[in-house]
């Protein structure tokens, strides 16, 4: 069975960065909304359900360039560290602000996580004599999106066009919407309209899954 190398891509700019090793563990965690209401007579407090929480995923990442030379930053983990930074080309729909990038983590067809990055720590332990880093370690914390309906979200280039990012629509959600935060711009909700065969765009509802082709390709 050939090795399959788990990635980490950049949504916005669709750059992915593999994984020079691939993982030996990572963990999935979820809140679960509860508030306390106080409940006089009783030993202890009345739950009320306030809303989910959004799933994270925690992984440890190991590069390595000791071999070639070259600085670990500049082949492998700036492209990680990039995906905590704000991206001003890419505006947040509701404040127009810029705002980081969201990313996909991936190994194999089996299944994907689309998120954001929460939080990440690189530690580098290995140096040429002139100080340039050549093995890190990464610790990076991805908070989820969209909810998939089920868990693990299916890999969104299955059941769709190869190579085409897939999102599932959520309540409330409308093609501009949609378009400002895949897109960088609310105009193309109409791209996503003709590449889904949407004649009528008021008709959008929450389940369907979307097909989102890059601008540059024309759309069926």
């Amino acid at each position: 069975m050939t090795l399959v190398k788990a990635t980490i891509r950049n949504l916005d700019t669709n750059k992915a960065v593999s994984c020079l090793f691939n993982p030996t563990e990572y963990a999935f965690s979820k809140e679960v909304g509860w508030a306390e209401a106080p409940d006089r007579g009783s030993n202890i407090p009345t739950l009320e359900f306030v809303g989910g929480k959004p799933a994270a995923l925690t992984l440890s990442l190991f590069f390595d360039t000791n071999d070639s030379g070259e600085d670990v930053r500049a082949k492998y983990t700036n492209d990680l560290w990039d995906l905590a930074l704000v991206n001003d080309a890419k505006l947040d729909s509701k404040t127009s602000k810029g705002r980081p990038p969201r990313c996909m983590f991936e190994w194999g067809n089996a299944w994907s996580f689309e998120a954001v990055v929460t939080s990440l720590t690189q530690r580098f332990t290995l140096f040429l004599e002139d100080g340039t880093p050549t093995r890190a370690t990464v610790d990076i914390t991805l908070k989820q999106v969209h909810d998939p309906g089920r868990f693990p979200a299916q890999n969104p280039t299955s059941g769709g066009v190869a190579g085409h990012r897939t999102r599932v629509v959520q309540q409330r959600e409308t093609l501009d919407l949609i378009a400002a935060e895949e897109y960088g711009e609310s105009r193309h909700w109409r791209h996503i309209a003709e590449a889904n065969g949407i004649a009528n765009p008021l008709r959008l509802r929450p389940g369907m899954r979307l097909t989102l082709p890059p601008l540059d390709e024309p759309a069926r």
